[in-house]
C-alpha cells in the first residue's frame, strides 16, 4: 500500500510516505522559537516533494493517515482539512489516528522504553506522551510496552495542569499496584513543562531527542494498521477540550 501520513498538531508540519515495499521517507517543518507554523503554506508542498523523489504521482496514493491530535486547534484543522480534501478528490481511504499514540509508538520501536518489570533496573518502563495543549495545560496520555511491541493504552488522553501530572500517575499506580512504575515523558509538553514533570518522578527526555517530535512515520504505521477507510466527514479533530475561541465567545456572551 502507498500511504501518506500527515500531523499538525503541534508546531512542526510532519509529512511521510510509505511505499508497499516499506520504504519509507519523511520531511518536517519546525518552525524556529516563535516563528508562524507553516501548515498551511508546507503540507502539500513537502507531499509533492516526497511523491517526486520517489517517482510516484498523487493518484498513486492509496490511503492518507492524518494525526488527530489533540494538540493545536489551528493547526490540526488545517491537517485534518487538507487530508480530507485529498481522499475526496483522488478518491482513496483516509484514516485517522491518535498523535499521542504515535508518539508513543516511536518511542517504543526506539526501546526508550522496556516491558513492564522486564526491563534493566532503573531503565523506564512506563510512557508519558505530553503535548503542549497551552493556556498552561498539557494534553497527556499514559502508555506502556505491550506484548506486541507496540504501545498500550494505561490511560485515555486528557487535558490537565502540569501540576496534576503526579496525581495521575498516583492513581494508576494504585489501580495497578505492585513494583512502582519507572516513567519516561516525550513530546513538546514534556519539554515545556519539564520542571513539573521532574516534580512528578518522570524523567523527561533529552531535549535535542527526536521522541519529542511526533514523526509522520509513526502516523503511516498506526494508519496502515487502522480498520478500513473511514467517511471523510467524520474524520475530525479530537480536541480534548473546546476550542479557545469558543470559550473566549462564551465569556463575552458571559458578560
Amino acid at each position: 500500500m502507498i500511504l501518506l501520513g500527515i500531523d499538525t498538531a503541534t508546531n512542526a508540519t510532519a509529512v511521510a510516505l510509505q511505499r508497499p515495499d516499506g520504504v519509507l521517507a519523511e520531511r518536517r517543518d519546525d518552525p524556529s522559537p516563535g516563528s508562524h507554523p507553516g501548515h498551511a503554506t508546507r503540507l502539500l508542498e513537502m507531499a509533492a516533494e516526497l511523491l517526486g523523489a520517489a517517482g510516484l504521482r498523487w493518484s498513486d496514493i492509496e490511503r492518507i493517515a492524518v494525526g488527530l491530535g489533540p494538540g493545536a486547534f489551528t493547526g490540526l484543522r488545517v491537517g485534518i482539512a487538507t487530508a480530507r480534501g485529498l481522499a475526496q478528490s483522488l478518491s482513496v481511504e483516509l484514516v485517522g489516528v491518535s498523535s499521542l499514540r504515535a508518539l508513543a509508538l516511536a518511542a517504543v520501536r526506539e526501546g526508550a522504553i522496556g516491558a513492564p518489570a522486564a526491563g534493566e533496573p532503573g531503565s523506564p518502563d512506563s510512557l508519558l506522551a505530553l503535548i503542549d495543549a497551552r493556556r498552561g495545560e498539557l494534553f497527556a496520555a499514559a502508555y506502556e510496552r505491550g506484548g506486541d511491541g507496540s504501545p498500550a493504552e494505561l490511560s485515555a488522553a486528557a487535558a490537565l495542569a502540569p501540576q496534576a501530572l503526579a496525581g495521575m500517575l498516583a492513581g494508576l499506580q494504585r489501580a495497578q499496584p505492585g513494583s512502582p512504575r519507572r516513567w519516561l515523558a516525550v513530546g513538546d509538553g514534556a519539554l515545556r513543562h519539564a520542571e513539573h514533570v521532574r516534580a512528578a518522578g518522570v524523567q523527561p527526555a533529552a531535549p535535542d531527542s527526536p521522541l519529542n517530535r511526533v514523526s509522520a512515520a509513526a502516523i503511516c504505521a498506526l494508519g496502515a494498521r487502522a480498520p478500513g477507510a473511514q467517511d471523510p466527514a467524520g474524520v475530525l479533530p479530537d480536541y480534548i477540550r473546546r476550542p479557545d475561541a469558543e470559550l473566549g465567545l462564551q465569556g463575552a456572551g458571559a458578560r
